[in-house]
């Protein structure tokens, strides 16, 4: 396992490792529930759809995190993932964008860039947020709530607004019928995991603790109830996966099957324990405060995996007590990477494949890399002019 480096450090000169990742998913226990679906039904006509034969495919970029003039090699690794592993669904898991929007018309060409991909190919997708998508607010103007409708503009975006008074922009839920249509297979949580940690809490500031954000209660208990109104509206637990920018703090106690330990001897009881596979090349950069996702998540025993991104240079998943955790590694070239020659080696993206007649549903999750594709991974920038604007039609509001 090769040293740990603080995201300072990696910012300025990278990290280290490599190897592709497989996992096969684990399965959790079914009960009953209560209370009745409101903002949960509306999901359900989203028209995501597990085909005849019974699969559903989806692939996770993460960190795309460029200004309208993208590096050309992020938009060629999207596009050669999507011609290769035809995706039923895309998400954009955070830092889809980053500073340099100087202007509202450059920040709608940052999002076109990212959203042209999927619309040339008629792929459904959507994004979550991360810490750096309004680092452009400031020149631009607009805000992640101004992005959110900039995104929604997209024929195949399937982003809503979210519930009222939960913190963050975008928290949703989406379900994904089976192939005959009638009944719901499988949900996708996706949540905003914030950006920044407050500069105070009861006059009391965060300086020796991680100073990113984390998930607040009213997301976790939105999360809760939210699965339990699933379960009475359709009888049955709805296996899911979650989708957030930063990771929990379990996903460092799962690389080294400890809270405390961190030696290399560790880690090898934990890749035995937790089925671990992939690289860790910077610590899990959290928040100061554990949101008690993943407490929730084992109560309700629906969530089959939680996917994130932020550290650019980590790759790996395991089995957490019946809960994947992992990572999806970093799309974007224009940002940090590994350190020097090595710095594009880990660029790629996560596949997840479901089969509805599975028990788990997820059957199995694995990275592809730019090498996989023959893209240049020269440690160079290669940005190019914005994609041509093109006219969107306005989707039409959703209704339960």
């Amino acid at each position: 396992m090769s040293k740990e480096l603080d995201r300072r450090s990696f910012i300025k000169m990278g990290g280290m490792g490599t190897l592709a990742l497989t996992l096969a998913s684990t399965g959790m226990p079914v009960d009953l529930f209560k209370d009745r679906a409101a903002y949960a039904e509306s999901s359900f006509n989203a028209k995501l759809q597990f085909k005849p034969d019974g699969t559903f495919k989806i692939v996770q970029f993460n960190d795309t995190q460029d200004d309208e003039r993208i590096d050309r090699r992020t938009l060629e690794l999207m596009e050669k993932v999507l011609d290769s592993e035809k995706p039923d669904f895309v998400v954009l898991n955070g830092d889809n964008i980053t500073g340099g929007c100087d202007t509202p018309l450059e920040m709608k060409q940052a999002i076109n860039n990212i959203a042209q991909p999927m619309e040339k190919r008629g792929v459904k997708w959507a994004i979550t947020y991360g810490n750096h998508d309004e680092d452009s607010t400031p020149n631009s103007g607009i805000d992640e709530e101004g992005m959110l409708s900039i995104y929604m503009s997209y024929p195949h975006n399937m982003n809503q607004r979210g519930p009222k008074d939960v913190t963050g922009t975008g928290n949703m839920n989406l379900l994904i019928r089976d192939s005959s249509g009638r009944k719901a297979a499988f949900n996708l949580w996706l949540l905003d995991s914030g950006r920044y940690a407050p500069t105070t809490i009861a006059n009391q500031d965060f300086q020796g603790y991680p100073t990113w954000d984390w998930l607040r209660f009213n997301q976790v208990k939105w999360y809760y109830e939210t699965s339990q109104k699933l379960e009475k509206q359709f009888g049955r637990k709805i296996p899911s996966l979650v989708f957030i920018h930063i990771p929990l703090w379990e996903h460092r106690f799962m690389w080294f099957a400890s809270v405390e330990a961190r030696t290399e001897e560790d880690h090898k009881l934990a890749v035995k324990k937790h089925q671990i596979t992939g690289e860790r090349n910077e610590s899990e950069c959290t928040g100061p405060v554990n949101s008690g996702l993943f407490s929730a998540m084992l109560e309700r025993g629906d969530v089959k995996g939680v996917f994130c991104g932020h550290d650019h240079i980590n790759t790996y998943a395991g089995n957490y007590y019946g809960i994947m955790l992992g990572y999806a590694g970093n799309t974007g070239f224009g940002t940090y990477g590994l350190p020097g020659a090595e710095r594009n080696r880990l660029r790629g993206a996560r596949v997840f494949n479901l089969d509805e007649n599975a028990a788990n549903v997820l059957t199995e999750t694995h990275m592809v890399f730019a090498k996989d594709y023959g893209i240049d991974l020269t440690a160079n920038d290669q940005s190019i002019d914005p994609l041509s604007l093109e006219k969107t039609k306005k989707k039409k509001p959703v209704h339960s």
